[in-house]
């Protein structure tokens, strides 16, 4: 399926290739980021880390859980500062260890069952309540966060939890027992949108994996799905304040968008991407995120690390499920512990992906 802009086409026509890809990448970051998102907010002046507390698990022997303090400070906010808590899991041994950080401490998708299972794999749990920079609240988002240390600032709350994000990368490098180029991160819905923008805009990530990510996220706003959100979804559900302005003022006006979101995947590349989607999760667009994921392969492919882009695809809906979780930690065996694995990530789906997707009309 022909899905465009063409990621190996620059906008004046002409081709990309190997050497010229940096470029290419620049372009792409150039006309998604501030349109879709309304940019990044800047980097931090100062970051102190502080380790708040340290403890075993008494069901998990050898087991230690540190709690840390990232607080940050920026010399045009005052005495106003932000801080972020970031919780580890970390298991027995020596280490380094890699590291799955998941971004959505503000739900409870990551509980024990997952955490352990990560642990059982050699990895550190990670987790940050990305709320923290930026409350999930419409009617209160400019009151907290950020938003309190930049109050006329134009970037959309997908950009500071994505912040955040980065901030807990900045955190995690400096722990000795942390297998630095050994990162994942993870995320669902919002969190998967987040997730994402976070691996793009980040090379120091090694493994994105936004999950169910949808519209704004891994999923396609020209090729949609029956039943998938549009731009003027977000206005009816009230989480347009997710987005930057230029995004929001193409509401009923999708197919004007001069982007589409495979320009994120290839953004990561050639980094691992994960995709876990599921079938049933129309109004996230899970076969408009394949046809990208097909589209950013090309790019995979340019770079030499074809293998490093993958999807796992499961019956159900909407929500952040240990299949979810468990497809992501075969992806880290793969890719960040050397382990052999049978396991297909680039399993052949939708035989009519050209009849369950539709171009979008403006309205």
């Amino acid at each position: 399926m022909n899905v465009t802009p063409d990621l190996l086409t620059f906008h004046d026509g002409s081709a990309v290739d190997t050497a010229s890809w940096p470029r290419r990448r620049k372009e792409l970051a150039d006309t998604i980021i501030d349109h879709q998102f309304g940019g990044m907010p800047p980097e931090p002046d100062s970051i102190d880390i502080i380790q708040r507390a340290s403890s075993s698990v008494r069901h998990w022997p050898g087991v230690q859980y540190n709690t840390y303090e990232i607080h940050m400070r920026f010399s045009n906010a005052g005495e106003l500062s932000l801080t972020l808590t970031l919780s580890l899991w970390i298991p027995p041994g020596d280490g380094p260890f890699p590291v799955l950080l998941d971004g959505d401490g503000c739900w409870r998708y990551f509980n024990d069952d997952v955490i352990s299972k990560i642990l059982a794999r050699g990895n550190i749990a990670a987790s940050v309540d990305r709320t923290e920079a930026a409350a999930d609240n419409k009617d209160e988002y400019r009151n907290t966060g950020l938003y309190r240390l930049f109050p006329d600032a134009k970037f959309g709350v997908c950009s500071a939890w994505a912040w955040a994000i980065h901030r807990c990368i900045d955190a995690l490098t400096t722990f000795p027992n942390v297998k630095t180029d050994a990162v994942a991160i993870t995320g669902h819905s919002r969190g998967g949108k987040t997730i994402l923008l976070a691996g793009a805009t980040d090379e120091r990530i090694a493994i994105t994996n936004p999950n169910n990510s949808g519209i704004g996220g891994a999923g396609l706003h020209h090729l949609k799905m029956e039943g998938s959100e549009v731009v003027n979804s977000f206005f009816g559900s009230g989480n347009i304040f997710w987005f930057g302005e230029a995004f929001a003022a193409h509401r009923h006006r999708d197919a004007e968008l001069p982007y589409d979101n495979h320009f994120l995947h290839a953004l990561v590349a050639p980094r691992g991407l994960l995709l876990t989607e599921a079938y049933e999760d129309h109004s996230a667009n899970p076969a408009g995120t394949y046809a990208a994921a097909r589209s950013a392969q090309k790019v995979y492919d340019l770079l030499d690390n074809k293998d490093a882009i993958g999807w796992a695809y499961r019956e159900s809906g909407h929500a952040h499920m240990p299949e979810d979780y468990t497809a992501l930690l075969d992806f880290m065996d793969r890719h960040l512990h050397n382990r052999h694995l049978k396991r297909d990530f680039q399993r052949n789906l939708y035989p009519d992906l050209g009849k369950c997707l539709q171009s979008v009309a403006t309205e």
